[in-house]
């Protein structure tokens, strides 16, 4: 592929994620993705075999990042330290609030069920990795599978009420859960 090429694949990408962040998988369309990336439809396929083969590369890709934030804290945490800190950033209002890096779990997971298995294929894949990252030892994964529900449910929660305080006390009573 040549660098032109790779370099507006990418472009594609990054439109489709910042879309999937905010609404999802399902809903934008390929319209909107090229228009945001700066071209035209009929160049689309050339990059992409379908806009769900476009959307499911952008979720990896994204989840992908997430792991990498979990993977660049310090080995020597505890588990529960990890979830911890995890838990600081992600149930803060900053995440809750942009669009930059922000998880596309909470847009994406109601829509899963009507997407192609290869959506729940990658997400059920990201989640046993972020249960490996996040316990220190098997006897405390299920206490990571249960926080990562609780943080993913308190920023889905937090999202859909918006900027407002009680969305605020929402974001600190899942943190302070998260153990």
């Amino acid at each position: 592929m040549s660098d032109k090429k790779a370099q507006t694949r990418e472009r594609i990408l990054k439109a489709a994620s910042a879309a999937l962040i905010q609404r999802g998988p399902a809903e934008p369309s390929v319209g909107e993705v090229m228009g945001a990336a700066g071209l035209t439809v009929g160049g689309f396929y050339a990059h992409f075999e379908s806009k769900d083969a476009l959307m499911l590369e952008a979720f990896k890709q994204l989840l992908s990042q997430r792991r990498g934030l979990i993977a660049d804290m310090d080995a020597e945490l505890s588990g529960e330290e990890r979830r911890t800190l995890a838990a600081a950033f992600y149930l803060s209002r900053k995440h809750r609030d942009t669009t930059d890096l922000a998880c596309p779990i909470p847009a994406s997971v109601g829509e899963l069920g009507r997407l192609p298995d290869e959506f729940r294929e990658v997400l059920n894949e990201h989640i046993e990795l972020m249960v490996a990252q996040l316990a220190a030892s098997p006897e405390d994964a299920d206490k990571a599978l249960a926080d990562i529900a609780l943080m993913v449910g308190g920023l889905a929660l937090a999202r859909a009420l918006g900027p407002g305080e009680l969305s605020d006390r929402l974001l600190r009573a899942a943190k302070s859960a998260v153990r």
